[in-house]
């Protein structure tokens, strides 16, 4: 890459130096950031020897960007990433693309009149089993996938109370809106992104109130001020064009084993494959000799810089290019978001709900 990329970071805590660490470690240059906490930009600047900022509009005004890396709580996405979008650069988005559709929506209208692009950072997708699975997708070998079981299941996960994360304000929802985006986003991403229709879902508070929450992983750091307004756990079915159905599993907590597993089922032959893993397993059918089922697994490979590296190489790349990245849209980031929403208003109504915008009103 002969271009060297200048990029700014908007919230500087774990996932913001996750990103200026890869920018880093792929020769571009870390020049900004921007967090409201005086002593995350103190670290910050001392860390990257950027210029530091208590908010993004300064940052932007300020500096002279290539990009910016958006990595602040839920809430604060849509201001970010527009304002940036407007004033030309190219925006790297953390998942969901907002807390709640309308600003995913305001964010998908100004990328689209944006001289930039905004792409989700969906590194999932950037794993040696996706990978396989979409070469062999591509080839013909599964035929149509008519449906997928998606399951992001944590036995016990909650993140820590007091945190963002489990405030309904500031994150938008829970378990669907921190882990189940992933699930939703891969399982279409093994479909290849078709249209979803409707969704019925319920949605489930079991144990983020509980005293005697049992926590092994020390994830849950109960403060006194704690608030809890969010789910803990959702089951959704997912219907997409011509029939096509996704069954989505996701939890912060359950009484049942921890789970990433994903099984694609094709007309001609289906796939296993952890969400980010390594290893696929191909279910087939032969009539060779005898009638007979083949399950052939694939493993000792591994591609270059999957995951959160995977992700920042193809954002910073498409940046140095000028071109937009075709993995890890905004439009497909705005489709997630729209789930999302169904899962909610179907949780909320007990009934199953259209997705789409314009279908929303006639659907609540």
């Amino acid at each position: 890459m002969s271009t060297t990329v200048s990029l700014g970071v908007v919230g500087l805590g774990f996932m913001g130096r996750t990103h200026a660490d890869n920018a880093v470690e792929f020769g571009h240059d870390v020049i900004a950031g921007a967090d409201v906490v005086a002593e995350t930009r103190e670290a910050f600047a001392g860390d990257y020897g950027a210029a530091t900022y208590e908010s993004f509009e300064e940052m932007y005004d300020s500096e002279e960007l290539d990009a910016v890396a958006v990595s602040t709580p839920n809430a604060f996405h849509e201001p970010a990433v527009v304002a940036a979008l407007e004033r030309g650069y190219d925006v790297l988005c953390e998942k969901p693309l907002a807390d709640d559709l309308a600003g995913a929506e305001r964010i998908a209208a100004a990328a689209a009149d944006s001289e930039g692009f905004c792409m989700v950072n969906f590194h999932n997708r950037l794993s040696t089993a996706a990978e396989v699975f979409t070469e062999y997708q591509a080839e013909g070998r599964f035929g149509e996938i008519t449906h997928v079981d998606a399951d992001y299941v944590r036995r016990r996960g909650i993140p820590g109370v007091g945190s963002w994360f489990t405030e309904k304000e500031l994150s938008g929802g829970g378990a669907v809106v921190d882990i189940g985006v992933h699930a939703i986003d891969f399982a279409l991403y093994l479909m290849e992104y078709p249209e979803v229709e409707e969704v019925f879902a319920v949605t489930r508070t079991e144990f983020g109130h509980r005293e005697d929450y049992v926590d092994p992983g020390d994830w849950y750091d109960e403060t006194d001020d704690a608030v809890f307004d969010v789910e803990d756990s959702a089951t959704a079915m997912i219907r997409c064009g011509d029939d096509r159905t996704i069954s989505l599993e996701v939890t912060w907590a359950a009484n049942q084993p921890d789970s990433t597993e994903f099984l694609a089922r094709g007309t001609e032959a289906g796939a296993t494959l952890e969400l980010g893993g390594e290893e696929l397993t191909i279910h087939e059918a032969g009539r060779q000799g005898t009638d007979h089922l083949v399950d052939a697994t694939v493993s000792e490979g591994s591609i270059d810089h999957a995951g959160w590296a995977g992700s920042d190489r193809l954002f910073l790349e498409g940046v140095a290019a000028g071109e937009a990245p075709e993995m890890n849209t905004v439009e497909q980031g705005l489709s997630v978001q729209r789930v999302i929403d169904a899962i909610y208003r179907s949780a909320e109504s007990g009934t199953c709900v259209a997705v789409g915008d314009e279908r929303r009103d006639d659907a609540a």
